[in-house]
Formats: structure tokens, sequence, C-alpha cells
């Protein structure tokens, strides 16, 4: 299995280094160091930025890519119209298993990404920073770098600058689960898409983009567009940086100019000669097949040409002698492990997609393979963030990608391959918890309650399913697809409610206490004369 990724990785350098510069003197660039490698900045107005940007076709590096002068230009526009100061917003929530760029830059280089927040919130005339983490690395050398440039949270301060340190899941790098936790909410999407541009941090205008986009635009501004332009593609210039991972000899982050063969990059790091498959832009990204590779070039554009996807960065090989269908299901389990729990299409039809995935793998067939291209289908557009919406591409992904292997699964005996487990999945070692914010201690840990099913009083009214979709699905005849089944720990509430609600009664929910000390927040009826065994009667 392979083990999770450190903070900071090796990182390597194809060419000369920008975002790098100074990394191979020391392992932190403070102030006075930052500004002996990069040297000072000078300040610009808002419409000389918006051009800059525009020249350089600067474009948001967490994932979506959208254009940085024109959410410079909305946020500017929208306070302007309103009166009111907008608020700076620094995205250094990197939450993918597989993603380390932008921890590394906070780690390595904050004052880079600082500089290109600071030059924004002038030229807006902003007065609130926040940069918003969700490691204790990251937050510990941001706050060291806002201290060593003197700004603080301070009321009477010219600008006011924090810290806001999040929960390690998925959707908390939303844009929306970030500025909903700096007002003081939970780190996940409200229930509506929102702008953050128009309506962000206290109802401001904000703009709020990843931390190496600020860091590419403190380069330019220093640099110039001209020289900027020098390094990488016509249309698509400058560097990017990418963490490669999977199956590699080392793990690692790497600078590369746009333009550079993506076969290059594998072979840096160690990758298999012939992949079997890449996995582009992360666990929200696309697979390329091992012919296709050969052809990509790191860019956006030319990945999205040959079916791949920059995405966040991320660049995931595996060898051929792993399961694709096999790696790809820990993959769909781990996303539907990651939902916010609020919109149905994601918390109901992610779990849906995963068990479709493992169907397959388990031999169900033509009808198993057709049931999970509708479930990935139904769920896209659906919910109040991009997570199911990147979470069902990466599906369809892998269905296109390896089409010898899925014969293999749903018209023989498999592909025979075993599943390696190389995609890195889970931060510290621990599964991901699955619940908003993170589970408390006493919800940790492996499942001992156990929900069963009369089969003799069950009427089909399908109560359970909507109580407890973690556990119940309702089939084509509209009862409930299981008779027993493991409750999870952070759902053991409602599975005691699905039992209590169940019109006809045909719900019994058991805690084994062998080994263990009994829960005493789940209230039991003991039944008949012990056998190291406690249930809820289906009357209670």
């Amino acid at each position: 299995m392979n083990e999770a990724l450190p903070d900071v990785p090796e990182v390597r350098v194809v060419g000369l280094p920008q975002l790098t510069s100074g990394f191979d003197l020391v392992e932190r660039l403070d102030l006075p160091m930052h500004l002996k490698v990069h040297g000072p900045l000078e300040p610009m107005g808002g419409e000389q930025l918006a051009q800059l940007s525009e020249r350089i076709n600067l474009k948001g590096r967490g994932g979506a890519g959208f254009p940085f002068h024109k959410k410079l230009r909305s946020v500017a526009e929208a306070a302007i119209r309103r009166g009111v100061r907008p608020v700076v917003v620094v995205n250094g929530s990197e939450d993918e298993p597989a993603c380390r760029k932008d921890t590394v830059m906070i780690n390595r280089a904050p004052h880079l990404i600082l500089d290109g927040a600071l030059l924004v919130a002038e030229a807006l005339g902003a007065r609130t920073l926040v940069v918003g983490v969700t490691r204790e690395s990251t937050q510990r050398s941001m706050e060291a770098a806002l201290s060593e440039r003197g700004l603080t949270n301070r009321r009477n301060a010219t600008i006011r600058a924090r810290v806001q340190r999040n929960p390690v899941r998925m959707v908390t790098g939303a844009a929306a689960s970030l500025v909903r936790s700096i007002d003081g909410g939970p780190a996940i999407p409200p229930g509506r898409k929102t702008s953050a541009s128009q309506n962000g941090v206290g109802g401001a205008p904000t703009l709020l983009s990843n931390a190496e986009t600020f860091a590419q635009l403190a380069i330019a501004a220093r640099i110039g567009a001209e020289r900027y332009g020098n390094t990488g593609l016509y249309d698509e210039p400058g560097t990017v940086m990418l963490t490669v991972s999977g199956a590699v000899a080392r793990p690692m982050v790497i600078e590369a100019p746009t333009g550079v063969p993506l076969r290059y990059i594998l072979q840096l790091a160690g990758a298999p000669p012939v992949p079997q498959g890449v996995l582009t832009g992360g666990y929200h990204g696309k697979w390329l097949d091992s012919a296709t590779v050969n052809e990509a070039i790191v860019s956006r554009n030319s990945l999205d040409a040959v079916g791949g996807a920059l995405g966040a960065g991320a660049i995931l090989p595996i060898s051929q002698s792993t399961c694709p269908l096999g790696e790809s299901l820990r993959v769909a389990q781990w996303l539907a492990e990651e939902s916010a729990g609020q919109c149905g299409p994601c918390y109901l039809g992610l779990p849906a997609a995963a068990r479709g995935m493992e169907d397959i793998l388990n031999g169900g067939g033509p009808a198993a393979l057709e049931a999970l291209k509708q479930v990935a289908n139904a769920v896209k557009r659906r919910g109040a963030c991009s997570h199911p919406d990147g979470s069902a591409m990466f599906l369809e992904s892998t269905i296109k990608a390896f089409t010898d292997d899925l014969a293999a699964h749903v018209l023989g005996n498999g592909c025979g391959r075993p599943v390696e487990g190389v995609l890195p999945l889970f931060e510290g070692g621990q599964q991901p918890t699955g619940i908003p914010g993170g589970q408390p201690e006493e919800e940790q840990g492996p499942s001992r309650q156990k929900i069963y099913v009369d089969w003799t009083l069950c009427r089909g009214h399908g109560l359970c399913a909507d109580i407890l979709p973690e556990v119940f699905q309702l089939g084509a005849d509209g009862f409930p697809t299981v008779a027993q089944a493991q409750v999870p720990r952070y759902a053991e509430a409602k599975a005691l409610r699905a039992v209590r609600r169940c019109p006809a009664l045909a719900l019994r929910l058991e805690e084994d206490t062998r080994g263990a000390a009994p829960r005493q927040n789940l209230p039991a009826v003991r039944e008949g004369g012990g056998g190291g065994r406690r249930a809820l009667g289906r009357g209670r």
C-alpha cells in the first residue's frame, strides 16, 4: 500500500527556476532571504495588474483555470459599484492526497505568495487578507511569514491579515467552503452556488485564488510580461508546479515550463517506461492511456486536447502490473467518503457510483456497467460545489481509458492482476471520515453496530433508505437490497432513528459488546439472557 505523501516531498526543476528560486540555498526562504533571491516588488495599479495578468494569460492554478484578469476586474467593479472595500483570500487548502505543490510553496516560499496577494490587495484597496490552509506545517510557515512582515489581525492595522485553518477535507478547498469558514461557519459549501467575486467574505466582493496563482503573479510583476513569456509556450507562458506520485520511484514536486513532454516529467520521477495509464489533474481529473501519454505535453490546452486535464497539477502513473479498475475503485470510494453530506446527488450518488464500480469488478456484467454510467451521469451539475462533477468525470474517464480491462471484468473473469494501492489516498494513514468538518474521536474506528431487516415484517415503505442511505438502497422491487449490514460509527444515531421510525417495525439494531465496553450513547434493551449481545428491539 502506497504511503501518504509527506507535506514537503523532494522538489526538482526543469530548466531555470522561477517559483522555486532559492530552494537550492535554504529549506525555507524567510523575508531577508526572499528579498535577496527575488528582490523588491513595486506596487501596481489595478488596471495595470489586470493587463499584466491578461498578457501572460494567467489562469487559476487550483483546478478551475479561471482567467485571473477577469476575476480581478469583476471584484474591482463590484467594490466600486457597491462602495465597499473588497477582501483578498489566498486558497492554500490543498486537500487531495496526491497534491503537494501549494503545500511546498507555502512551506518553502511563503513570501512569494504574500507578494502577489499584497500586490492585489493594494491595487484593489482591500484592507483584509486571509490565507486558508489545512495543514499544521502550512499554518506555521504562513503565520511566521506574516509575523516577519509585521502583519497582524489587529483592528487598527493598515491591512488586517490572518491565517484560517480548516480540516483536511476534499470539499474544504472549494471557494465557497473557504469563504463560509472565514465567516465563522463550517468549512463546507453552502446549499447554493455563490460568486465570491460578488458576494464573498462578510458579503464583500472577494478576490479568492490559489496560492500558486499569487506566486506566479509576483514573478510576472517583477520581471514583466515580455520576459515572463520567454519561458514556456506562447499561449500558456511561464512554468507550472506539478506533484508526481503513484507508481514512481521518487514522489516529487516539479517546476517545469509549459510545453515539456509529459513522458519527460514521468521519467524524472522514475515512473515505469511504459505506464499502463496516467491520471492527470488529480482525483477530479482524467486518465490517459499508455499510447496517449507519449503525445501529451505539459499544458492546459494540450492535456485537454488529448483527453487529459491539468487540474490541480497532480500526475499519477500506474504500472502494467496493477488492476486499473481496482485502483480507481479505491479512489471512487474515497471520493464518496469526502462528500459534504448535504447534496443528495453527491451524498447518495457517489457511494452508489463506487458500488457500481465494485459490482463491475465482482462480475456484475454489462448491467453493472450500464448502472455505473447512469449514476455517474446523474450526479453531474446537481451539487453545491464541483465535487460531484469532478468525481463523475474521474469515473467516466476510467471507463473510457481502460476498455480492455473493462471488457475482461464485464465479459470475463477479470484481468487477473492485483490491486497494489499505488495511488495515495489517506492522510496520515487514516481513512477519511466522510463527516463535514471531521469526526470526534469517539465516532472513529470500526463500527460495533449491525442493522437487520426482518423480511417477515418489511412492507417496502422505503423510509430506511431515506434515513440511512449509507446502508440501505432500494432495489427495483422497492425493498432494501441488503438484509443485514454494519453501520458506520458516524451514522449510528441515524440507524437508531431508522429503527424507531420503520412503519412496519421491521428493523433491529444490535451491538456486539464482546471485547469492549458497551456504548452508553445508544439506548438498548437487553434481549433474552445474555450472550454478549445487546439489541434494540423492533418495538423500541
